[in-house]
């Protein structure tokens, strides 16, 4: 198999790991020491969590922490703790007050399928979680590898990271910004929890190449974002699951409209190079995470 079918081949293991983590995590029966735990927000946990999705955040710690040479016991504890973070962002995201959308997944989103008090307490709960899942399952786990974990997820969500990109996004919806700003954006609101997942497989697997590792995921978050801001352009809602052309709709600054289709196409070329630089010293067994590289490059969804 070519990188590319190897990735599709992993990436799907990943997912069907991850969804059944998830799964049994989200259930009404309540964890040693808990209160009851409401039906309703349950069901709009669920909702937000298990209703499609590429599963790509938590794929990547576990895919970097295999590389390193990292237990799957341990990788996924961390790699559902991710996709719960960047899930309850998505919940937030699509709220009256921020982006205003309807459609998530090809689904209503949480706060018109329940409501916008729900959909809050929905998005606060799966923040929470994230930490619970993020140091728990791993028998083997030591102290140090979990405050690690943590500071790594407080730092990526946080008011320095993910938080902040998107309250940053928003001052400049209307805004003249310049193309530092907006890169500076990407990497916050969309790259922040990219890179953190990388850099969680490196912690997993011991503390490896955490250094590169960081840089790999800088790298395919900033991909990641350009080709969604490229796809708001190009793509139909129905091959998205969302809305599209709602960026040059709110008139809001975005490096696509700012330098067009075709530069936003080479910058995602020169992305993926340096994330195969990157990645060159693994040889073969990065296969899969090069295939990572590209597909988020060249995604079409």
């Amino acid at each position: 198999m070519n990188d590319h079918e190897l990735f599709r081949s992993a990436l799907a293991s990943r997912a069907a790991l991850i969804e059944a983590h998830l799964d049994r995590t989200l259930s009404t029966r309540p964890a040693n020491g808990e209160f009851a735990r409401p039906e309703r927000l349950v069901a709009a946990m669920r909702h937000a969590v298990l209703n499609g999705g590429k599963r790509l955040r938590p794929f990547l710690v576990m895919e970097v922490s295999a590389l390193l040479g990292g237990r799957d016991e341990a990788a996924i504890g961390p790699a559902a703790a991710l996709e719960c973070i960047h899930c309850y962002s998505l919940v937030h995201d699509d709220l009256p007050a921020m982006d205003d959308d309807a459609l998530r997944r090809g689904q209503p989103t949480v706060h018109i399928a329940f409501d916008e008090a729900t959909a809050i307490l929905a998005g606060d709960a799966l923040l929470t979680l994230a930490f619970d899942l993020a140091v728990s399952g791993d028998p083997e786990g030591d102290d140090g590898r979990c405050r690690n974990l943590v500071a790594l997820l407080a730092r990526a969500a946080g008011f320095g990271g993910m938080a902040g990109g998107q309250m940053l996004d928003l001052v400049h919806e209307r805004m003249a910004a310049d193309g530092e700003t907006i890169t500076a954006i990407h990497a916050m609101k969309t790259g922040a929890l990219i890179r953190a997942a990388c850099e969680a497989g490196a912690i997993v697997a011991g503390d490896r190449e955490r250094a590169r590792m960081h840089r790999f995921g800088e790298i395919v978050g900033l991909a990641f974002q350009l080709a969604d801001d490229l796809l708001d352009v190009t793509a139909d809602s129905e091959t998205m699951g969302k809305a599209t052309g709602k960026d040059a709709a709110a008139g809001k600054k975005t490096l696509v409209a700012m330098h067009g289709v075709d530069w936003a196409r080479e910058r995602l070329d020169a992305y993926v190079r340096e994330a195969e630089e990157l990645l060159a010293p693994f040889g073969d067994r990065a296969a899969v995470l090069r295939g990572a590289a590209r597909f988020i490059a060249d995604r079409s969804s």
